[in-house]
């Protein structure tokens, strides 16, 4: 089983992907955690070129590009391998990011971006994830973080809410595989919702 977790920055996905990972590996399942941009020594360096440094660096275009290449590498590299092994996988952000944060947030480029991912990746997870919470919020829990990883966080809240809300229409757009989880939350009453939704989509069932 393949599982995204998507939510804007600050939203405790990473955590929540942590402890889905430790709840399964718990109950006998074998588990990949894994990230994005990353997850592979090639998507890594391209990570840091993606995450730091000045806000307008790149174009959103390059960014699809430099994402897109990254993505490659770690489906070849890490995600496959591990499916083929019959294990879960668990990916903090995938394709759904790029869908936003470059194919909508910062311009007209959902096209592209959906054209790229058919051509060179042409996988959707089994069930993405998202954690919903307020951008105000979110921001001021990603800036207090104080890490070198800031390039998208510094485009301010106005970033973050149109994100939340294009996570909102991905979640209307794609029922089947997105489920909203409330990350406004104590983290492990969040967990556990998750971990109940997981249970049941392995055990071939919908939540």
């Amino acid at each position: 089983m393949f599982i995204s977790f998507e939510g804007i920055d600050g939203s405790g996905k990473s955590t929540q992907a942590r402890l889905l990972a430790e709840t399964l590996r718990a109950e006998g399942h074998e588990v990949v955690l894994t990230r994005e941009p990353g997850g592979s020594p090639g998507a890594e360096e391209i990570r840091r070129l993606v995450l730091e440094g000045d806000p307008d660096r790149w174009s959103a275009e390059t960014e699809i590009l430099l994402f897109t290449a990254a993505r490659r590498d770690h489906l070849e590299k890490t995600i496959r391998p591990a499916l083929a092994a019959g294990r879960i996988v668990i990916t903090d952000r995938f394709a759904d990011s790029t869908r936003l944060y470059q194919g909508i947030t910062r311009g007209d480029l959902r096209g592209t971006v959906d054209e790229l991912h058919r051509l060179m990746i042409g996988i959707e997870p089994d069930l993405t994830l998202i954690v919903d919470l307020d951008p105000a919020e979110g921001l001021a829990r990603a800036l207090g973080r104080r890490g070198t990883e800031e390039r998208f966080e510094s485009f301010g809240e106005g970033l973050q809410a149109r994100m939340r809300a294009g996570f909102h229409a991905l979640a209307a757009e794609f029922p089947a595989r997105c489920v909203l989880i409330d990350g406004a939350r104590d983290p492990a009453a969040v967990a556990a919702d998750i971990a109940c939704t997981v249970r049941s989509r392995l055990s071939g069932g919908r939540a």
